[in-house]
């Protein structure tokens, strides 16, 4: 009796360790197809990922641009007389960020004779190779103050108009931020230039208005003013 139940659970536990074998052995080439799916699963959310990543850094402008003050990173034109200013074409805002000033300015019908007074003074090489000026634009408006005799002269005077035309530029950036805040500012011409105001509503040397402020070309910021600034004697 006693063998016989001996070898009873010999022989059970024979079959409990067999089944427990073939079930290890299932269970280990069950895991091997189960871990399969996560690791393609995880490598399908890495690509993804890594995608998602790729567009959105794509999207973003380069650090480069930012520090650059692209146009996409600066504060839009503002004034009266923006709505003068071409929609389309070279003249238009988005025409004139891609050109040095004194190209950009001969693409705006608002500054046809301020561009004319530019190239009468030989100035259009200085202007366009200068790095991060300011210029106060006259319009034709501007210009159209001064009697016809007189402008006339002025344009045939290169000595006198080159005065002028630099008394206009100041050899630094100056944002709408700093411009009725941070003057007098110093012109290339030698003088200083003093303006007044904020927000959008700002004067040049107490009566020149800004109509159409910060329009932003590859070289420059411009002001355009409805009035010639005049250098102290």
């Amino acid at each position: 009796m006693k063998s016989t139940r001996t070898r009873s659970l010999a022989a059970l536990v024979t079959t409990g360790f067999l089944g427990l074998s073939l079930a290890a052995c299932g269970s280990s080439s069950g895991s091997g197809t189960a871990a399969a799916a996560p690791a393609t699963s995880a490598a399908a959310a890495a690509a993804t990922s890594a995608a998602a990543m790729a567009t959105s850094a794509a999207a973003m402008p380069s650090t480069s641009m930012m520090a650059s003050g692209s146009p996409a990173a600066m504060a839009a034109p503002f004034g009266p007389g923006c709505a003068k200013v071409p929609t389309t074409g070279a003249g238009s805002f988005n025409g004139m960020e891609t050109a040095p000033v004194a190209t950009a300015a001969s693409a705006n019908p608002l500054l046809s004779t301020l561009v004319a007074a530019v190239k009468a003074a030989g100035l259009v090489d200085t202007l366009n190779s200068a790095k991060g000026i300011t210029v106060f634009a006259p319009d034709n408006a501007a210009f159209a103050k001064i009697a016809p005799a007189d402008l006339k002269a002025l344009l045939a005077d290169k000595a006198k108009l080159t005065k002028i035309l630099t008394y206009h530029v100041i050899g630094s950036t100056v944002t709408p931020a700093q411009l009725g805040t941070a003057g007098p500012f110093k012109s290339l011409e030698g003088g200083t230039v003093a303006a007044a105001g904020s927000g959008t509503s700002f004067t040049v040397n107490g009566t020149s208005k800004v109509v159409c402020g910060g329009v932003h070309t590859a070289n420059a910021t411009v002001y355009i003013v409805d009035s010639v600034l005049m250098p102290p004697a």
